[in-house]
């Protein structure tokens, strides 16, 4: 047990819309110096300091994939960015849409990327292999896509390329997503019975970190092929476990995986499905790849990401 850390629980349930009152409430028991509200609406009454983390702002860009209820909570942005005394933006990227679509002064943001969980490393091939057959009945090899499953992922694109390589390639290998459905998923299914592809898509829902370690080093690939991304961690976890990488041609991407994978027009579903043949057909770039995501990857760490968050609090509160 570490004594500088102490656990409270509170009752306030998140994105409720008594979550300011509540929260309110709750917290004035616990004398705060600071609160970090990670999902960055933070409490807009209070007597402490506050410090939020913005990851993306995909609902301002992408109102379009929001729900009704989403909308309404996420539409608190401007005054949660106001009310702050401190932001933290994942990315140049989301610095540059804070600044841009929100008109938040450049002084009062911080970026601090993301960190890759040591768990995601290389493993025996063979113990994958394994693991995934016994697990989930997977061959090796497959193409894989891990995140939530909702719409700013473009998933659709992913599948209509998927059906091109099929058609055009006959490749035999299996695509296999994983995660949770998120909003508005049903195009997902309704695009996998479109295309006749429900003998050649897995779906296995939400796995846990120690499923996906396996997964990672069992696939052929990463395919991430989103629309609009805070960060994306996924590129960074399967390059970290020796696993090549096609991502799209977005404005983080650069940040995150440099000139270590593929990038791709989100758009375009046959560059997409021509760029997953060369990493099936071609060995050297696929060990390229592999060599350049490895070295990728060790940039990013939750080690450094947390002493960077903590010289934040101590800014903020010494401000």
């Amino acid at each position: 047990q570490n004594h500088n850390f102490a656990r409270a629980s509170l009752w306030t349930p998140s994105h409720h819309r008594l979550e300011q009152s509540a929260l309110r409430i709750e917290l004035r028991r616990l004398g705060l110096d600071l609160l970090h509200s990670p999902d960055f609406i933070p409490p807009f009454n209070r007597n402490f300091k506050s410090v939020i983390t913005v990851h993306d702002l995909a609902f301002l860009l992408y109102p379009q994939f929001m729900t009704k209820e989403s909308a309404r909570y996420y539409g608190q942005i401007d005054q949660a960015v106001r009310s702050t005394d401190h932001i933290i933006a994942v990315s140049q990227a989301t610095k540059e849409d804070l600044v841009k679509l929100l008109g938040v002064p450049q002084r009062k943001i911080t970026v601090i990327y993301e960190g890759v969980n040591p768990i995601y490393q290389p493993i025996d091939k063979t113990e994958a292999h394994a693991f995934v057959k016994k697990t989930f009945g997977l061959e090796p090899g497959f193409l894989f896509f891990i995140s939530t499953i909702e719409p700013r992922k473009n998933i659709p694109a992913l599948l209509k390329a998927f059906r091109w390589l099929k058609d055009h390639r006959r490749r035999p290998e299996k695509l296999v997503l994983a995660g949770s459905k998120g909003w508005l998923f049903e195009e997902v299914d309704e695009t996998i019975h479109k295309l006749r592809l429900e003998n050649d898509v897995v779906l296995l829902g939400r796995v846990h970190d120690t499923e996906v370690k396996y997964l990672y080093n069992a696939a052929g690939m990463l395919v991430y092929p989103s629309f609009y991304e805070g960060f994306g961690l996924p590129p960074l976890e399967a390059m970290r476990c020796g696993t090549p990488v096609i991502v799209s041609k977005i404005k983080v991407m650069p940040e995150v995986v440099g000139d270590a994978a593929l990038m791709v027009d989100p758009l375009d579903e046959e560059a997409l499905g021509v760029a997953m043949d060369r990493l099936l057909e071609d060995e050297s770039l696929r060990a390229n790849l592999i060599e350049k995501g490895l070295k990728r990857a060790a940039n990013f760490s939750w080690e450094q990401a947390a002493r960077e968050t903590l010289a934040v609090y101590r800014k903020t509160i010494n401000n």
